[in-house]
């Protein structure tokens, strides 16, 4: 992705995101989750039981990861299940995103997630913090907390963190503490980092790749997004196997 779609892209999604604000207070793409929402509603069972060697990867983040406005098999998730198993490796994917998810409510439902056994957490949070302009230290602190969280129950698990990039509206000051946040977090953790350029490659700009709304990707944009997250992460599965 180019530098220039990429400030299209961000330009134009934050744009979206303020008039949807504006034009439809009930949107669940604007708005944090309320307390009418729950964890079981994004925690889907898997389709047959886990067998007892086969491990789980846990894709926890927002409306990207959800797969929103898309069924849950169209979503990259259940896409990345796909390759794990064309692989012939035996892990399940879990899709745990929450459309309006920020860092904060991510924080503040982890301890229920983490009731589900996780050997790979693959954590997508940070863009609708950055659609808000919300401070970058909580925000650090905030993906830092759920990072210990997953550690302190299960020390064995790999963690995957998928960066973001805030709107360049913003300003420049925010966007580079906006961006450290990530650089950070892979500093200070054992921790394997998916670049926003390479997550969303090819996807984020391109209109064909895209809802109307421009920012959420279509059922094509999430198996350009699965592509570009696969090498990464089987590099991470066949560490473990």
């Amino acid at each position: 992705m180019s530098a220039t779609h990429l400030f299209i892209y961000l330009l134009f999604m934050s744009f979206v995101i303020g008039t949807t604000a504006c034009s439809n207070s009930d949107s669940t793409t604007d708005k944090a989750p309320t307390e009418k929402t729950t964890s079981k509603e994004v925690i889907k069972a898997p389709e047959a039981p886990q067998k007892a060697s086969q491990k789980t990867v846990l894709f926890y983040g927002n409306s990207l990861t959800a797969g929103y406005g898309l069924s849950p098999t169209q979503a990259f998730p259940a896409l990345l299940q796909e390759k794990m198993k064309a692989a012939n490796l035996n892990f399940r994917a879990i899709n745990a995103g929450l459309s309006g998810e920020t860092t904060a409510g991510g924080l503040g439902r982890i301890d229920w997630v983490l009731r589900q056994k996780v050997d790979v957490f693959v954590l997508e949070l940070g863009g609708n913090d950055g659609l808000r302009g919300l401070p970058t230290p909580q925000m650090l602190t905030n993906l830092q907390g759920i990072i210990d969280k997953v550690k302190g129950k299960y020390p064995q698990a790999k963690i995957v963190v998928v960066g973001m990039e805030a709107p360049p509206n913003m300003g420049p000051d925010y966007t580079a503490q906006f961006r450290k946040v990530y650089t950070d977090l892979k500093a200070a953790n054992d921790i394997t980092l998916i670049p926003f350029l390479t997550f969303l490659d090819k996807v984020a700009g391109e209109k064909e790749m895209n809802m109307p709304d421009g920012i959420h990707p279509t059922a094509e944009g999430h198996q350009l997004v699965a592509n570009n997250m696969w090498p990464t992460l089987q590099k991470v599965l066949e560490g473990i196997n």
